[in-house]
């Protein structure tokens, strides 16, 4: 397996993924909300040009991604994913030409540090490429009972930060089970070709896991501010990938004495996603309220 080759590609995929949700976030802020999952909220989307520049991000975010889980483990490209968070902020600021105050870069650092202790401690390992049906229908039994569940209690609640960090939610392990399905397809494509990578039920799968991944997405944007849903989306992500690395690839990662820095690189990265949470440039990435949008349609 070629290790820092997976690092460099999860890295361009967790900056691509920045680059998509800031952009996604514009144009999501630009179309009608509702207190429901919406089926034309795509459709609009697709009207605007800032969206489809996000989805082609989001393309090239999927390219890099497949990579690197082709050339490492899921236990070490997934929790890179955290690096989103800081990228997202970092993107935000330069688009809107606002700079990110010295406590904001000093929480970048923070969580990249901490991000880098985890890892290096964990020492995640593990080469499997092929996993059983026997271990992926409690594996997905969980996860789509989990999203469900999630959505559910989204919808029971007013659009704010806890609407916002349900579907965030629900958006990591749907992104966090697409991750694991197309870890499989990569191996069934370099292992059969097109014709095997077509005919694998988990092509398919991922497909369709990722398509909801970005319809909980799109959601999420408009049901309350980033700083809601992006830390449960990239933290959750990261700690669901871990578990299905686990379980369903057998790769694993050191323990005894080194879950303590473990522990202290988990620690470090939660201040750095709440420190980051609190600076003032995340206000300008919440959505206005249904009395600004109705001012904005007045004549």
């Amino acid at each position: 397996m070629h290790t820092p080759l997976s690092v460099l590609f999860a890295i361009c995929a967790a900056l691509s993924n920045a680059i998509a949700t800031v952009l996604q976030r514009k144009a999501a802020l630009t179309v009608p909300s509702s207190k429901g999952f919406r089926a034309g909220l795509i459709l609009d989307l697709l009207r605007r040009p800032v969206w489809l520049a996000g989805i082609l991000a989001v393309i090239a975010a999927a390219v890099c991604q497949a990579l690197a889980l082709a050339t490492g483990p899921l236990t070490i490209v997934q929790p890179l994913f955290i690096l989103e968070l800081p990228l997202t902020l970092i993107v935000a600021s330069l688009l809107m030409h606002r700079h990110l105050p010295g406590r904001g870069w000093l929480a970048v650092a923070v969580v990249v540090a901490g991000l880098a202790v985890a890892l290096a401690a964990a020492s995640p390992s593990g080469n499997r490429t092929h996993v059983e049906l026997d271990r992926w229908i409690p594996a997905l039994a969980v996860c789509m009972g989990l999203v469900a569940g999630l959505a559910l209690a989204a919808l029971r609640r007013p659009e704010g930060r806890a609407r916002a960090a349900c579907l965030g939610a629900a958006t990591a392990i749907s992104y966090a089970l697409t991750a694991a399905l197309m870890k499989a397809s990569v191996h069934i494509l370099e292992e059969q070709g097109l014709g095997g990578f077509f005919s694998a039920w988990q092509t398919y799968a991922f497909a369709a896991t990722g398509v909801c991944a970005l319809f909980l997405l799109e959601n999420a944007m408009q049901a309350g501010p980033l700083v809601a849903s992006q830390p449960a989306l990239t933290l959750g992500d990261a700690l669901v990938s871990l578990a299905l690395g686990i379980t369903l690839y057998e790769e694993s990662i050191r323990t005894g004495w080194w879950l303590l820095p473990q522990l202290f690189g988990v620690a470090l990265i939660a201040a750095g996603v709440l420190a980051l949470a609190r600076i003032p440039l995340t206000q300008a990435m919440v959505a206005p309220d249904e009395e600004d949008r109705a001012a904005e349609r007045m004549p």
